[in-house]
């Protein structure tokens, strides 16, 4: 089951909702792409799984439900990243998750999954709210706000390439170390570039990785959220 839910005047986002009508949540935090087929199937792979999911329109405030298919949407999603207020996002984040949690389909604990510029929004999500688990696909963001890392106490899940372009091992390697002492954080990498989990972007996709990550996110959230 799946619909559109408001959040409040004039922020919404894409909800599926198991077939037993209920379950754990999970906030989805979308690509530059906005929600498209790739999030909105993130979302209904999770509802398969027995989670509620809302993945909220990020860009509401500039450019509502905006949506592109594939790289060639990249022009179009990064001039929305370079006017996006990390500020306000950070406060819609709050409010999703607050609203999920709200709904009576959402049984349970709440948590958060994005990619790229939703991996970075996953991260500042788990560091100024109360979810309770968070995994972080290539938040290209993230070594910019290690200062926030003392806030991360959720279990949480990264994922990184090894080969990304726009994630230099430097950076993974400055995450690493902000979050050797957390028990409950895990840095995986693998063998894959950047956007290695977006089907819809084919240059990017790579099946084998995408599988291997999607396997860890699945037993993560099943041990965390459950």
């Amino acid at each position: 089951m799946t619909r559109y839910e408001t959040i409040r005047d004039g922020f919404d986002g894409y909800l599926a909702v198991p077939e037993s009508g209920g379950g754990p949540g999970v906030v989805v935090f979308q690509e530059i792409f906005g929600i498209n087929d790739n999030i909105r199937g993130i979302c209904d792979r999770l509802a398969g799984e027995g989670y509620v999911a809302l993945a909220p329109d990020v860009f509401w405030r500039l450019e509502r439900r905006f949506e592109r298919k594939d790289e060639s949407g990249m022009p179009d999603g990064m001039a929305l990243v370079q006017k996006l207020d990390f500020g306000l996002a950070a406060q819609d984040a709050a409010a999703a998750v607050a609203h999920l949690r709200g709904l009576p389909e959402t049984t349970g604990r709440v948590g958060a999954i994005g990619f790229c510029l939703g991996g970075t929004l996953t991260y500042l999500c788990a560091t100024s709210t109360d979810v309770d688990a968070a995994v972080p696909y290539y938040g290209s963001g993230i070594h910019g706000m290690l200062d926030r890392a003392d806030r991360l106490t959720c279990p949480t899940l990264f994922h990184y390439g090894d080969h990304d372009p726009y994630i230099p091992a430097e950076q993974i390697e400055q995450v690493e170390k902000a979050m050797a002492d957390k028990a409950n954080v895990t840095v995986q990498r693998h063998d894959a570039g950047h956007a290695f989990s977006n089907w819809d972007a084919p240059s990017m996709y790579d099946e084998r990785a995408a599988a291997e990550a999607w396997e860890q996110t699945r037993a993560f959230l099943a041990r965390n959220l459950a």
